[in-house]
């Protein structure tokens, strides 16, 4: 049996999550199909201590402040979680869970969206499926000989899982900072830290609040054909947030250099100096989780997908949406990933006006 809607979202995420609203807004018949059995999207699958990058009311999804947590500036991920369920409840969007969908295909003058529980066809499909359930590892030399545990930041919970052990974090971006900080704050665990060029804090003051208006003010130079403004990263790599401050602080963030090589028992710069180590946490980041799309052949030769906006250019009945600042300016973020979702229903409904 092929059931059938104007618009299939694919991912029940933030990103899923804010389509829905704008295309509720557009009177369009949609549903959302999301591989996950429970709301809050890759939010309930965090390390216990994360916080978000910016106070709860500069963390909201279209037309629904999210309320501040209870003696915390910066909300933890459960409070995120609990948003994001409130959020679709409110708002009556037509999730289904439990559905992973395995492909799209061309079918005439519809998209097939096939799932492990039957199929779709539709009009247009936005894909905002994320990058969480695909951690990327580097390929690093005798990482497959080495005996001790390795983990992805997708893989991190606490402290206490490492007591009485040496770990070692390596990564330069915010998720390596904060587990790092994490376990250097743990009297039970021995850290080090190692990134592949010295660590860039953002200065003190600046938070994702900052980090958005200087994302979208890159897009916005670029659009107009200006010249590069740099955008985030042009202020640093790291927030600054309090846990993260107080290590910095107290001397207890000194990154090393990246080490050349592994061993059957730690890591070895290419002095050869040695460190022995119980895990290896690699916080190294994602690639977008596009695979379902593969049958559209819409990848160029780095594997890359082509896009004008969050259209994609090769099929113009599919929509990317929050995989990053190609599908949106900080459209990987709560706050960000709104205008694009409002964009990418205005243009469907758009185009079947047209069609």
């Amino acid at each position: 049996m092929t059931r059938t809607a104007q618009v299939v979202v694919i991912g029940g995420g933030q990103a899923g999550l804010a389509a829905g609203y704008h295309l509720r807004r557009q009177g369009v018949d949609f549903v959302i199909l999301d591989a996950q059995t429970t709301p809050g999207g890759a939010w309930q699958h965090t390390w216990d201590s994360l916080r978000l990058f910016s106070p709860a009311a500069y963390s909201s999804l279209p037309g629904r402040l999210m309320p501040p947590q209870t003696g915390e500036t910066y909300p933890d991920a459960q409070h995120v979680v609990e948003y994001l369920a409130d959020y679709e409840k409110r708002y009556e969007l037509p999730l289904q869970r439990g559905i992973r969908v395995e492909a799209i295909h061309r079918d005439g003058p519809l998209l097939r969206v096939q799932t492990d529980s039957g199929a779709w066809h539709a009009r247009a499909v936005i894909s905002a499926t994320g990058n969480w359930s695909r951690p990327f590892l580097p390929a690093v030399p005798g990482r497959s000989v080495f005996t001790g545990r390795q983990l992805h930041t997708v893989d991190y919970r606490c402290p206490a899982d490492f007591a009485g052990q040496h770990v070692i974090v390596v990564g330069g971006g915010n998720s390596a900072a904060q587990i790092a900080t994490d376990l250097t704050l743990d009297d039970h665990v021995n850290v080090t830290w190692v990134t592949q060029r010295p660590p860039h804090f953002l200065p003190d003051d600046i938070d994702g609040r900052a980090l958005f208006d200087v994302a979208t003010a890159r897009r916005r130079a670029l659009d107009a054909g200006r010249d590069d403004t740099g955008g985030v990263a042009s202020l640093g790599d790291i927030v600054a947030l309090p846990p993260v401050r107080k290590a910095r602080d107290a001397g207890l963030l000194q990154a090393s250099p990246m080490f050349d090589r592994m061993d059957r028992d730690g890591v070895v710069w290419a002095d050869g100096t040695r460190a022995e180590a119980d895990a290896v946490i690699w916080c190294t980041g994602f690639r977008p989780a596009l695979s379902h799309l593969a049958p559209l052949q819409l990848r160029g030769t780095r594997g890359h997908i082509a896009t004008e906006g969050t259209r994609a250019i090769g099929e113009p009945r599919l929509h990317l949406l929050g995989y990053g600042d190609w599908t949106g300016p900080a459209s990987a973020t709560l706050i960000g990933v709104g205008r694009p979702a409002r964009d990418a229903a205005r243009q469907i409904t758009a185009l079947f006006a047209d069609n």
